[in-house]
């Protein structure tokens, strides 16, 4: 598998391209199993970070399978094949979705703040009892999807503010089914991509355990971002 070692500031679309390309060619054919990420990572030049986003992208496209500690194997090499409905249910309500994210953005941006300031013990344990479900849940998507919401959920009843909770509960069910789609596009299933997930609630909970609404919101913003640059990458 000849690659091109990347020069410049290194973007996994780069990576994704290169790999597509060589399945479409025939050099790499349905059945082949991909180098290791630490492999695939000294071939581009990049950190490993970079290369399982590459990874991440060719699996939600269908060209790939990857499973946990069985590497990564060529599925598809038809582009006709390598559309998913979720992503096609993305794409038809692009306009929504975008509207959805800045609206999320701000409302649950500023729930961690109010809920940093103004949370209590009941609500920490709350948080803290759905954060160790999170982290069990690693690696199963249907668990995976319920922590998430109901972290979010349970942090917008954090704020005791009876208005933050109803603008919130006016979201669920598109943002239930953004979360949702989000998961199976990115294959929240592997397990680098649950972790990293895990991490950033984590922080956002260990912020508003310490009630620093400043870094509730920061992390809070991060965690959405990334989200985000989930969503809008295919869409």
């Amino acid at each position: 598998m000849e690659v091109t070692k990347l020069m410049k500031r290194n973007h996994y679309e780069e990576i994704t391209e290169q790999i597509k390309n060589l399945i479409l060619q025939g050099q790499l054919k349905v059945g082949d199993k991909l180098p290791s990420t630490k492999e695939l990572s000294e071939r581009f030049g990049v950190g490993r970070s970079t290369t399982r986003e590459a990874l991440s992208a060719l699996k939600a496209m269908g060209f790939i399978d990857i499973r946990q500690g069985g590497g990564c194997r060529i599925i598809s090499n038809t582009p006709n094949e390598i559309e998913l409905p979720e992503l096609e249910s993305l794409r038809v309500n692009r306009t929504t979705l975008l509207e959805l994210l800045e609206a999320r953005h701000s409302l649950e941006i500023s729930n961690a703040a109010i809920a940093a300031e103004k949370r209590t013990d009941d609500d920490l344990e709350i948080l803290n009892g759905l954060m160790k479900e999170m982290e069990a849940s690693i690696g199963n998507d249907l668990e995976g999807e319920r922590t998430d919401l109901l972290f979010h959920v349970s942090l917008a009843k954090a704020t005791h503010n009876s208005i933050m909770v109803r603008l919130f509960d006016s979201i669920m069910n598109p943002m239930e089914m953004a979360i949702r789609e989000t998961r199976r596009v990115e294959m929240y299933a592997n397990c680098f991509v649950a972790e990293r997930l895990y991490q950033e609630h984590s922080m956002i909970f260990e912020a508003v355990s310490a009630r620093d609404k400043n870094l509730a919101a920061r992390h809070m913003r991060l965690h959405l971002e990334h989200v985000e640059s989930i969503l809008t990458k295919y869409v």
